[in-house]
């Protein structure tokens, strides 16, 4: 699932992977208001023009089925805040353990990747427990699937990691030895332009 640009370790969009993105974006954008009432689309495309390699992590989050839009501003750093807002945890970034150390622990049917790789080599983050949280007052997310969230560091030292869905209108935070991986489980990821 690599793509062109990434092999080559070319991270620009063509100008027609840019303006096909961009129409996306905006597309999602305006569908979805209540996720960020205060904010004008134009303001938004700006800030993706002026940051190219921005644009290429929100490409890598598309193109992995994750539907990123805006879901709030940071005013402290003057950044708009992207998160995966597919309705299930994005279908390209499933199937994996959590991170490097638990699939090289595997001996057996490794998974082909794992969450905090994936997420570097996107140019994002994985969400924290907290804007898990925050993601679910937008909407319904995860109720069918799980997503890894960021772990902490002790629970990750004792072997272990977390992931969260949407069950019964409650969120749910689970545990889970970071070497496992199901295929309704991927991970959701966040951007700041």
């Amino acid at each position: 699932m690599a793509n062109t640009n990434e092999i080559n370790g070319n991270k620009d969009l063509s100008i027609e992977q840019r303006d096909n993105l961009l129409k996306i974006l905006k597309t999602r954008f305006e569908k979805n208001m209540n996720r960020h009432n205060d904010f004008e689309w134009n303001n938004v495309q700006a800030r993706l023009e002026n940051n190219p390699e921005k644009l290429w992590s929100l490409n890598e989050m598309e193109r992995t089925v994750g539907e990123p839009d805006v879901v709030g501003y940071d005013t402290d750093t003057d950044e708009y805040i992207f998160y995966d807002c597919s309705a299930e945890s994005p279908k390209g970034r499933r199937s994996i353990c959590y991170d490097r150390e638990a699939m090289d622990s595997r001996k057996e049917h490794k998974p082909e990747n794992n969450a905090m790789d994936m997420a570097y080599d996107m140019g994002i983050k994985l969400l924290t427990e907290e804007q898990y949280r925050e993601l679910q007052k937008l909407g319904k997310f995860d109720t069918k699937t799980s997503s890894w969230v960021k772990t902490p560091e002790k629970i990750r030292k004792l072997g272990g990691a977390i992931f969260c869905d949407c069950r019964y209108d409650t969120v749910f935070v689970y545990h889970n030895g970071a070497e496992s991986y199901y295929g309704a489980r991927g991970f959701r990821g966040i951007l700041r332009v």
